[in-house]
């Protein structure tokens, strides 16, 4: 067995690079388990990377195809090239990974090839393709292992006609028709892709609305904006089987709430239902480490499980599964594991749908309040009224903020609109320090800028916006 690490972390993704690094600067000796060849788990090799790759190439494509003309720029008309789009997105994948491969040698983190488990308190065993086993003595570990696609039942995944989000970031030809089944972010993400690319898109969701979790009022006017792209929905709406045949798929659909069955064909089919945590193979029955009900690791308000030295961060635990949660829970236990006082704040995560208009949020929906029984009010303003956003042909969405009605403190903030993922953070920030709509509102905007938008919905939480 080889010399004791202080932490030992098994997995790779965001929230275990992340943690091992931490732990390293705070001067820890780390070592990392990783079975993929390639660092940054479903994040940077087949998640969030390579669609937001081909999100903005396809973004260009339909800009070039719909908007130059109007913007004073005459093109004979834009081929597409997929194979160099998709090389595009291996490239921006190969680049990131490596990144993180430089992260650990410059802080010293000793990397292990292979499969990790853990052996109870104080010991990782790693098990390599050629099935040799290699001890890890460790005084703490850390379970980051991630999350994989929901499976639907019934349903054969091959990566090729019928996919989950890592085929669908590979397919080699535009398919005429896409099927996705589920309209969350990641279906309506890469339906959004190959939508620009040319394919026929339909949306079979079980919920009656798109977007689970998001507020109400943001999801149906998205809706409606994706509808206009050409986005079918069918709401309500369960897919019950799916047959293969010479000339593609046939899907048997049929209402949620019972009723007759239906048909539709389609090229390709894309199962997006969601994600599951990923515990398979990691020793953690057999060293007595406790799941929850949905398979989740059981963790206390410091990431330990139930196991002495062993924690659990990111997609394997409760909470939203997003990259940067994960990256804010590693950050968290290295400093809790180094004597500092770690903290995640979880009414402070934002969330981003990377599409055309994008959607991005933070805090509470109205809905939530509703039922905890908090009086609010609301401001919205939209990008109709934005003078950048009108130059930029980008006049889509709105901006929404809810602030508790009797302190006017922020509770909640929601952008649909062009460049929402990167404008929403001030919100974020405003809400860390329990800010009000009259904070914001206060503080001045450059102009023009698509940012006013939000400091005009601050101000419609008071006396009222100016531009409205």
């Amino acid at each position: 067995m080889a010399d004791t690490f202080d932490l030992t972390v098994i997995g790779t993704g965001p929230g275990g690079y992340v943690c091992a690094v931490r732990a390293a600067q705070l001067g820890m000796k780390v070592a990392v388990v990783e079975k993929w060849p390639t660092y940054g788990g479903t994040c940077l090799n087949i998640g969030c990377i390579p669609s937001k790759a081909l999100l903005h190439a396809s973004e260009l494509f339909e800009e070039a195809m719909h908007n130059f003309d109007r913007l004073g720029i005459d093109i004979d008309g834009p081929r597409l090239n997929l194979e160099q789009m998709l090389a595009h997105k291996d490239d921006v994948v190969a680049s990131n990974t490596s990144g993180i491969e430089y992260l650990f040698k410059k802080n010293k983190i000793t990397a292990f090839a292979g499969t990790g488990a853990v052996a109870g308190t104080g010991k990782v065993v790693v098990t390599g393709e050629d099935g040799k086993t290699t001890d890890i003595a460790t005084k703490n570990i850390v379970i980051a292992s991630g999350s994989v696609p929901m499976p639907l039942p019934g349903i054969d995944i091959d990566e090729e006609r019928i996919v989950t989000s890592t085929g669908a970031l590979s397919l080699d030809t535009v398919p005429e028709h896409l099927l996705i089944i589920g309209a969350g972010i990641i279906g309506l993400e890469l339906g959004s892709v190959w939508q620009r690319l040319g394919a026929k898109v339909t949306v079979v969701e079980f919920l009656d609305r798109i977007l689970p979790g998001m507020d109400g009022d943001v999801a149906k006017q998205f809706q409606r904006m994706l509808q206009k792209q050409g986005f079918e929905f069918e709401l309500g709406t369960k897919v019950t089987g799916i047959k293969k045949t010479d000339k593609g798929l046939t899907a048997t659909t049929e209402p949620a709430k019972g009723g007759d069955a239906a048909e539709v064909t389609a090229d390709v089919a894309l199962v997006a239902i969601g994600r599951k945590p990923y515990t398979e193979g990691l020793g953690l029955e057999e060293a007595g480490v406790a799941l929850d009900d949905r398979g989740r690791v059981k963790v206390d308000d410091h990431y330990k499980t139930n196991v002495d030295g062993v924690y659990a961060i990111g997609d394997v635990i409760e909470g939203p599964m997003l990259a940067h949660k994960a990256e804010d829970e590693g950050v968290a236990l290295a400093e809790i594991l180094a004597g500092q006082a770690g903290h995640v704040n979880y009414n402070v995560i934002p969330g981003v749908v990377y599409t055309n208009p994008e959607v991005a949020s933070v805090g509470k929906t109205e809905e939530q309040l509703k039922e905890e029984g908090v009086s609010y009010r609301v401001g919205k303003f939209p990008y109709t009224a934005n003078g950048r956003a009108k130059a930029m042909l980008a006049t889509q969405g709105f901006v929404k903020i809810i602030v508790n009605s009797k302190t006017d403190r922020v509770l909640g903030g929601h952008i649909v609109g062009k460049g929402a993922g990167e404008m929403i953070h001030e919100i974020a920030v405003l809400m860390e320090f329990s800010g009000s709509a009259e904070d914001l509102a206060r503080t001045c905007h450059a102009h023009p800028t698509m940012s006013e938008a939000v400091r005009e919905a601050a101000l419609a939480c008071g006396l009222g916006a100016i531009h409205i």
